[in-house]
Order: C-alpha cells, then sequence, then structure tokens
C-alpha cells in the first residue's frame, strides 16, 4: 500500500512539474534573430536586441499576452533551428517565398522592401555583365545571395557568401570585396550612411523579382501551427489597426515599410 502511494505521488509530481513548464512554454515566444541586420536587427552597445523586427516581435507578443524572449541563430541556420525546436518562431526579415513555404509557414507580411546592387560610384552599369569580374558579397541562405547566384553569376561576377551581413561591409571596407546585393534599407542603415559607406552607391534598377524575393517579409512558424499562425495574423492586424506599427516604423524609417 504504502509503495502504491509513493507511486501515486511521483505521477502527480511528474504531471505538475509537466503542467508548470507547459504553463511557462506558454506564457512565452521564443523567436529567432540575426541580429547583424540594421536596422532591423542589430544590438544595443550594451549588447540588447533591438531593431524595427525586435520591436515588431514585442508588439505582437503584447497582443498575444506573451513574454518574448530572443533567441540568436546564424541565418543560414535559421530554419533547421527552428524544425530543431529550438525557438517557435523567426522574426528577422525573412522573405516569404514559394521555397521557404515548402518547409516552413508563414504569417501575412508585416513589411516590403526591395533589393538592390551597391558597389563603388561611378561604375558603369547596363546589366549584371556589367560588373563582371567583381567580387559581391552577400549574406549565405538569404533571397539576395539566391538572386546573385541566379543573375549575376552566370555573368561572370564572382558571388562570395557570409554568415552575417556586417562581415560582408567589413570586407568591402578592407577591399575585399566590390559590393554587395542587400535590402536597400537595411544596406543604406548598415553601410551608406556611415563612414566606411562613402563612395559606394546602388546601380541598377530596385529588385522585386518574385521568384528571388517572394512576397514580402513575414513571420516563420513551424507547419501545423494553424492557431498560432491565425493568433500572430490577428496580432500584425491589430497593431497596423491601432497606430503601433506606424509609431514603430517611424522610430527606424521615413517611409511606410508595409509595402503595396
Amino acid at each position: 500500500m504504502q509503495r502504491r502511494t509513493l507511486l501515486y505521488a511521483v505521477v502527480a509530481a511528474t504531471w505538475l512539474a509537466a503542467s508548470v513548464a507547459q504553463a511557462q512554454s506558454a506564457g512565452t515566444l521564443r523567436v529567432a534573430i540575426d541580429a547583424t541586420y540594421e536596422p532591423f536587427t542589430y544590438k544595443t552597445p550594451d549588447g540588447k536586441p533591438t531593431g524595427f523586427d525586435v520591436d515588431i516581435a514585442e508588439a505582437i507578443c503584447a497582443k498575444l499576452n506573451r513574454k518574448c524572449v530572443f533567441v540568436e541563430q546564424v541565418w543560414d541556420s535559421m530554419i533547421p533551428g527552428l524544425q530543431a525546436r529550438k525557438y517557435d518562431v523567426i522574426i528577422s526579415s525573412m522573405s516569404i517565398t514559394d521555397e521557404r513555404l515548402k518547409v516552413v509557414d508563414f504569417s501575412d507580411r508585416y513589411y516590403k522592401t526591395p533589393s538592390g546592387i551597391v558597389v563603388k560610384q561611378g561604375t558603369p552599369y547596363s546589366g549584371p555583365a556589367s560588373l563582371k569580374g567583381k567580387r559581391i558579397g552577400v549574406l549565405k541562405g538569404s533571397t539576395q545571395e539566391k538572386y546573385a547566384l541566379g543573375e549575376l553569376k552566370p555573368a561572370g561576377v564572382q558571388v562570395i557568401p557570409y554568415e552575417a551581413q556586417d562581415q560582408v561591409y567589413l570586407d568591402i571596407k578592407a577591399g575585399r570585396l566590390d559590393g554587395t546585393v542587400a535590402d536597400k534599407v537595411e544596406v543604406t542603415g548598415g553601410f551608406l550612411s556611415k563612414p566606411e559607406g562613402k563612395g559606394y552607391g546602388f546601380v541598377g534598377p530596385d529588385l522585386y523579382d518574385v521568384k528571388y524575393f517572394g512576397y514580402g517579409v513575414g513571420v516563420a512558424m513551424r507547419k501545423g501551427q494553424d492557431k498560432l499562425k491565425a493568433d500572430i495574423n490577428a496580432a500584425i492586424k491589430a497593431i497596423r489597426a491601432d497606430g503601433t506599427y506606424d509609431k514603430i516604423a517611424k522610430k527606424y524609417f521615413d517611409f511606410d515599410p508595409y509595402g503595396n
């Protein structure tokens, strides 16, 4: 009889611990970020994550009555980490593309901005072949890398992938690269507007091609999380409607990044 009572106590304690863990998990949302992508996701001097993506994540969490817990992740490991359940969602400027939709789900978009090619000012440009022989750095696993491999590499451009976008800028400054393909807002805030970006600028048209760049940026999550997806979509609509989105956007931009 004592053994049975002890067994019941152990089972009850185990159930209670599992329930508490589940409740604690339900109260948080683990958000993956790559904090090397200013002004969308980067760090303050004291190491705190900040930026447009971070503020949007916090606003979404507020609508969900959950607490954001940010998990830093190298960009090209973002989706594998999500599938391995290291975090619940990715809110880090991940574009919604047909290729990614095969393996993860996305919320509705929360912004859409073009990409562009950046090289030294005065570089003649009449198309990708104009950049033949140039060394162009791109973020590994990004839509910009996909574009560069699809359009620039066949024209004779050397496409060099990097683990982080800020490493690209360091190598441009050091003379090891001739330029980059990047989100136009990010490259303006993270490079062109800084002293090291002096003498560089955009060439060619804004890059929006759906084949490479998808349908805008959304919140990525594992397949089958229909309630979470619906809740996040509702949260995005709510912050767009109540002025929270505009307030956040004005901290970082002089335009509406939501796009058309």
